[in-house]
């Protein structure tokens, strides 16, 4: 089966978030105290999110990502891999973390049907990493990246938000892909969570700094591409991609649907229209009819998002998922 929303467009991947607490306290996403504590009932289990999960998948779902907050911090995370990974006609099972767990959990992921993961460095600057997680530790991090290509994740790839007079200048990076098999795509930073119009830089203007090592040459994306356009560079074992949801949206291609940890269906990032579906996971309805409930939930996806005319979002990213 096959799932199309109003325009045309298929729709094929599902991002899950399975919490909004997280180990670090980036300042474009958590608030610097952490968040509070949400009672059990406020959250999904992870027989609710597989419930939901099979209903997609049977309606024409084939991916899967994992996000959060981190979702390696919620208890028992390994047997959710486990459970969606089984869940007949899902294609792939990816996770989106920051990495400082999986030198403890990445063998146990891999074994649960884990096929790939993205890991958020937003810094290779141990001092600037340090700032912007809150304390971070950018070693801990690195371990988790080496952890990820030592265990044969496929591809692994490094997202990293970017920020002007953060990360701007790309040296580091250009430098990992020579030394690791990573592919690091540089993400627009975006009016979610605590927006400062004067940390945006637009990809063009990225591209300009890149330029100064060297001329990359595009090349077809690694599997999982997604809307990344990928550019490879002479005697490098990775790539350097560009995902730019502001300056060149590439919503007549999106495929995407976003579960929050509380239950809502987010049709797109941009906008604060969500759909609860804790009374379908919760009373036991059929599964046809949370199919026909997920397409109700797609004659709402906009044609494209309106970022440009928000001034923020009533949620933050870490309570939408990353």
């Amino acid at each position: 089966m096959e799932l199309y929303d109003r325009f045309n467009r298929r729709i094929d991947y599902l991002r899950i978030s399975v919490t909004d607490r997280c180990n670090l306290r980036c300042s474009y996403c958590m608030p610097e105290a952490g968040v509070e504590a949400k009672a059990h009932r406020d959250i999904l289990s992870y027989e609710e999110i597989e419930r939901f999960a099979l209903a997609a998948v049977a309606a024409g779902i084939s991916k899967i990502r994992l996000t959060g907050g981190e979702p390696l911090v919620r208890k028992d995370a390994v047997a959710l891999v486990k459970m969606l990974a089984a869940i007949p006609g899902l294609r792939d099972m990816s996770l989106t973390t920051n990495g400082l767990l999986l030198p403890e959990f990445g063998d146990d992921l891999k074994a649960a049907g884990l096929k790939r993961v993205n890991i958020s460095i937003d810094s290779l600057d141990s001092d600037v990493y340090r700032r912007l997680t809150r304390g971070g530790d950018l070693n801990k991090a690195l371990a988790g990246l080496k952890k990820a290509l030592e265990l044969g994740f496929e591809p692994v790839k490094v997202n990293a938000v970017l920020m002007r007079g953060v990360n701007d200048d790309p040296k580091e990076f250009v430098e990992l892909i020579h030394e690791y098999p990573v592919h690091v795509r540089f993400i627009e930073y975006m009016p979610v969570g605590a927006w400062d119009p004067k940390l945006y830089v637009s990809i063009d203007e990225f591209k300009a700094n890149l330029a100064r090592y060297g001329a990359g040459d595009p090349v077809e994306g690694p599997p999982g591409a997604g809307p990344a356009t990928y550019f490879a560079f002479a005697g490098a074992l990775g790539t350097i991609g560009f995902i730019s949801p502001i300056s060149n949206h590439f919503c007549g291609s999106c495929n995407r649907l976003r579960l929050t940890p509380d239950g809502k269906v987010r049709p797109c990032l941009f906008s604060d229209d969500e759909f609860d579906i804790r009374p379908k996971v919760r009373d036991n309805v059929s599964k046809d009819e949370t199919i026909e409930f997920i397409r109700e939930i797609l004659a709402a996806k906009p044609e494209r998002h309106a970022a440009h005319e928000k001034e923020h979002l009533k949620r933050l990213m870490y309570q939408i998922g990353g």
